[in-house]
């Protein structure tokens, strides 16, 4: 297998549990990180270089995420907050109080509202152009709510510890479908054309058709995974979990093309960039690391090496890692 040389983005002092990426901007695209010190970061994404600290928690971050083009950010914590920030000054826009752990935060597609859950075991929307309204209630989990997505303007997923995934109209506030699984899910994702959903959990990573949420395909890794990630143009799937590795596997084949270990700790959150060119990761080890998809590709802070070598080293640094500290 082809040796992977990442970029790594120090700077946070506990375990890192969640990464978002905004689309593609004027400015480049941009990578939020969650962290258990309680202090989320943002950084350019296609090099790792930290833009700023949003301060204002006071507690772990659990879940963070960007709007569209990273003019806005919101983040969920431990102090029973939901906080929307003003992703180009730092400022807090908003805070919306909770009864207890925010877990997971989505933006939608229009970046008018904001989705919340956690240990509440609700789902919520707020209205973040009427911050001081009330939000509504979109329905319940049996229990906590880890992960939350928008299909469209009107049609939300949650994910949750009572191992569903459930479908929502917003519009209705009601549950129009649900899925059991054997295990609790332990992240999902949307592909970009929103016809496909990837879910983790236990060991498994399973393929769902959106539409109808019935699963397609699926398959088992080597370890337990707490988070996968599908290219934006559905060629590969990048996964993490306890054994500190990064996997990659051909979407259609379902096949291992590499695996890669960097980390020093198990792998909480992967994420494919909006291009595709990378990927990246975050690891109880407190570090953010950025890979590479196709290794050796002139990209970012990575350049390729002399013809006859066989690997791609960043052109700024001799040494295996550049740190990309604030």
């Amino acid at each position: 297998m082809t040796k992977q040389t990442p970029l790594t983005c120090s700077g946070h002092t506990r375990p890192v549990v969640d990464l978002a990426f905004s689309d593609i901007t004027e400015d480049g695209y941009f990578l939020i990180s969650a962290c258990k010190d309680g202090k989320p970061m943002l950084r350019q994404g296609h090099t790792g270089d930290w833009v700023g600290t949003f301060q204002g928690h006071h507690g772990a971050i659990w879940a963070a995420t960007l709007n569209k083009d990273a003019t806005k950010a919101a983040t969920g914590a431990a102090d029973f907050t939901a906080k929307l920030w003003n992703a180009v000054t730092g400022d807090v826009d908003a805070s919306f109080p909770h009864k207890h752990i925010v877990k997971a935060v989505s933006f939608s597609p229009d970046g008018s509202r904001l989705l919340t859950g956690g240990q509440e075991k609700t789902l919520r929307c707020f209205n973040i152009e009427k911050t001081d309204a009330d939000p509504e209630e979109i329905g319940k989990h049996e229990g906590s709510i880890k992960k939350t997505l928008w299909i469209d303007e009107k049609i939300v997923l949650s994910a949750s510890e009572d191992k569903t995934i459930r479908k929502w109209d917003t519009s209705t506030n009601s549950e129009v479908q649900q899925v059991k699984l054997d295990s609790t899910v332990t992240d999902i994702e949307l592909s970009q054309d929103k016809t496909t959903l990837l879910v983790t959990n236990n060991k498994t990573i399973s393929i769902f058709d959106v539409e109808r949420l019935d699963k397609q395909r699926d398959f088992t890794l080597p370890t337990q995974v707490y988070s996968a990630s599908l290219h934006p143009h559905k060629k590969y799937i990048v996964a993490g979990g306890d054994d500190f590795k990064l996997y990659k596997y051909d979407f259609n084949t379902l096949k291992e093309q590499d695996s890669y270990k960097g980390h020093f700790g198990p792998v909480h959150a992967v994420r494919f960039s909006p291009d595709g060119e990378l990927y990246a990761s975050g690891s109880e080890d407190g570090t953010v690391r950025l890979w590479q998809t196709n290794v050796g590709t002139n990209y970012g802070l990575w350049r390729c090496v002399q013809p006859g070598e066989d690997e791609a080293v960043p052109v700024t640094n001799s040494s295996s890692e550049i740190k990309c500290m604030p």
